[in-house]
């Protein structure tokens, strides 16, 4: 790794001990400085000077005279009384060999511009994670590529556990990642579906990810690890906090491709996960109940109030995610990137794909006359489509599954 690479990792890493994630004025000010140039600011006790690069009079902190401006939404605190909170957290910041150790354990912090990370948080906006540490042995992009969030009450009920489990398993075993929040009902048993069938799947944790919360889940955490990943925006160490559910709600909805509520009472704290799928404009979708089960009038809610579809198993699920919704509706739908409207370039490296022994990807470029960027961002949406999987030795086909006869939702 470069060092210009390494200092903004380590910089990164500090801004995730010194601002709490998703503050509205550290993502205003990493929109303007850098974190490398935010961490000297912090510790010589001054303020951050705007990059070249900045625009001018965009209303982020800065105008023409580079001097904090009050340009901020209201109720939003000031970057003159946010520089004081940071700054007094610098010592909880461990020392560069500690990071090291972490990272050599097999802890890592993935940030903007790597490889591995996923650029559908970038719909957070400013307040896209500074980075996430995460532990595991999946590739994080490409893990959350074809995902599903399923999320839903910690009290479930026998019915929720049942159609969790059905629509878990399905998912996985067509290829799909399943991400959730490692907690109890709900979570957890979507989470050991996916594993139950070899899947992969993704908790995105409150707490700093050397932790087990809750720690009836060790073990659980510690298989997911094996195929998948635990991920946080919290450093290791971190304690969760009732604020810190809230928070990390926005990163699993805007990981996946789409949530699923299966199980929620009104108060929820699933529902606040369907919000934020709605604000992002992502697929909502809601399991519904008996009109009796206090544990489903929240799924109710969100399918008459909030315009989530109504899913009852893991083939409405993909088949909202995956078809086209333009044909008339009684017909089977067609994909959306059916191998006939693929593009040109596409189809060449489709075609350069093997269907068996995995390629490297400059070995694929080669084959299909492409350069290596295009086959990168190809394989990508194949992969997405459902088209090509990662093995052991670069890509190949991905593998068509046997349909289920476990009944039509299966």
């Amino acid at each position: 790794m470069s060092p210009p690479a390494e200092a903004e990792r380590v910089a990164r890493a500090t801004l995730t001990w010194v601002a709490e994630p998703g503050d509205p004025v550290m993502g205003a000010l990493l929109a303007s400085c850098s974190p490398a140039e935010i961490v000297a600011a912090l510790t010589e006790g001054r303020m951050p000077l705007p990059a070249a690069t900045a625009p001018v009079g965009s209303g982020m902190l800065w105008e023409d005279s580079a001097v904090p401006g009050e340009t901020w939404p209201a109720g939003t605190p000031s970057l003159e009384r946010a520089l004081p909170r940071w700054a007094a957290r610098l010592g909880e910041v461990p020392p560069e060999p500690e990071l090291a150790a972490w990272w050599r354990d097999g802890i890592r912090l993935v940030i903007p511009g790597d490889a591995e990370w996923p650029s559908q948080l970038d719909v957070l906006g400013q307040a896209r994670p500074w980075g996430l540490w995460v532990r595991g042995q999946a590739d994080l992009r490409y893990a959350c590529l074809r995902s599903v969030s399923v999320v839903g009450t910690r009290a479930a009920t026998g019915y929720g556990t049942y159609v969790c489990g059905e629509m878990a398993v399905s998912l996985a075993e067509a290829g799909w990642t399943i991400v959730s929040g490692g907690a109890f009902g709900i979570d957890g048993c979507a989470h050991r579906s996916a594993i139950a069938v070899a899947g992969v799947t993704v908790a995105v944790l409150p707490c700093g990810v050397d932790l087990a919360y809750p720690l009836a889940h060790e073990g659980l955490f510690r298989s997911i690890r094996e195929r998948g990943a635990v991920l946080s925006e919290w450093p290791p160490g971190r304690m969760p906090t009732k604020h810190g559910f809230l928070v990390r709600n926005r990163v699993i909805a805007a990981l996946s491709r789409g949530t699923v509520v299966v199980e929620a009472a009104l108060r929820s704290g699933a529902l606040n996960t369907a919000r934020h799928a709605h604000d992002q404009c992502r697929p909502l979708m809601a399991v519904p109940g008996p009109v009796t089960s206090p544990q489903s009038a929240g799924c109710h809610e969100a399918i008459r109030e909030w315009g989530a579809l109504c899913v009852t198993g893991a083939r409405d699920v993909m088949e909202l995610l995956e078809f086209s919704g333009e044909e008339p509706s009684g017909q089977r739908r067609g994909p959306v990137l059916a191998r006939d409207l693929l593009s040109q370039e596409d189809t060449r490296v489709l075609e350069a794909v093997p269907a068996r022994a995995g390629r490297g990807p400059a070995r694929i470029a080669i084959a299909a006359g492409v350069d290596f960027d295009t086959v990168m961002r190809s394989l990508g949406g194949l992969a997405a489509a459902g088209f090509v999987e990662r093995c052991e030795h670069g890509w190949r086909l991905r593998r068509p599954q046997p349909r289920s006869h476990a009944g039509p939702n299966a």
